[in-house]
């Protein structure tokens, strides 16, 4: 008798429920696949525009977001459950979620004035938060940075937009600083054109800025000069490297006197 009893309830659930759990499972089928068409046209739109890169994810990641709580909501009214009761509980639970949440509101508050203020964009070469690297992604509460290693660094939004960020990319080029010092013997004029010629004579080294090379110290056990060429953002670190080299190959060949050991001090604008 039990038995028939439960099978009965069971009969009586699935005549129910049942229903409303196939329609619940084929609008989350159609919903996500009209979510991502959706989100197709959103992106072809954005492409159609005249909008960063940096812009067009956050904005995409954004309203797929909207639309998946809505497609959940309209899932859960399906199954019976009442939206506005769903509504009153988050609106009761709000104030927790929102003391719980807070560093990720911040966070999402960043990305916001991030994306309406603009000071880095996707491709950017940018220091921020102790960390150097190129804006890999925007996203809706972090931002992805690659490093010169390679390494992925993501630092919150809420961070980056109240901290300051140098952006090396912003006017396209940088100067690169090296100082290099000769031995008092040496001939200042003859060391000049040695050192200038080592930077005209590199194709990375942007002639507009012009180079310069000048005196810069009379330190203790050697005649200091202060190297400053110019390179474009993607030419930096090429640039750094070679001339470093050629410097010591032309001085070398010119038997200009290095004093040893040699310190070379590299001076970052800030």
């Amino acid at each position: 008798m039990d038995t028939q009893k439960w099978i009965d309830e069971g009969i009586k659930f699935v005549i129910e429920y049942g229903p409303k759990v196939i329609g619940a499972i084929a609008i989350w089928i159609i919903g996500s696949w009209v979510i991502k068409i959706l989100l197709k046209g959103v992106k072809k739109a954005l492409n159609k525009g005249d909008y960063d890169e940096s812009l067009k994810k956050f904005l995409t990641n954004l309203i797929s977001w909207i639309l998946k709580v809505v497609l959940i909501i309209v899932v859960l009214g399906t199954v019976g459950v009442e939206t506005t009761s769903f509504a009153a509980i988050i609106a009761a639970a709000g104030l927790a979620i929102g003391l719980a949440l807070q560093g990720s509101l911040g966070n999402f508050a960043g990305g916001v004035l991030l994306m309406i203020f603009k000071p880095i964009k996707i491709g950017d070469l940018i220091e921020a938060q102790g960390e150097l690297g190129v804006v890999k992604e925007i996203e809706i509460f972090t931002t992805k940075l690659l490093t010169p290693t390679n390494k992925e660094v993501i630092i919150p939004n809420g961070a980056l937009s109240n901290g300051n960020i140098v952006n090396y990319s912003t006017e396209g080029k940088l100067r690169v600083d090296l100082t290099f010092g000769v031995g008092y013997d040496s001939d200042i004029k003859q060391t000049k054109d040695v050192l200038m010629k080592v930077l005209t004579s590199n194709p990375k080294v942007l002639q507009d800025p012009a180079p310069s090379v000048n005196v810069s110290e009379l330190a203790d056990s050697s005649v200091n000069f202060a190297v400053r060429p110019w390179a474009n953002v993607a030419d930096y670190w090429d640039v750094y490297f070679e001339t470093h080299e050629n410097v010591k190959i032309a001085l070398d060949a010119a038997g200009i006197e290095i004093p040893y050991p040699h310190a070379v001090e590299i001076q970052k604008e800030g």
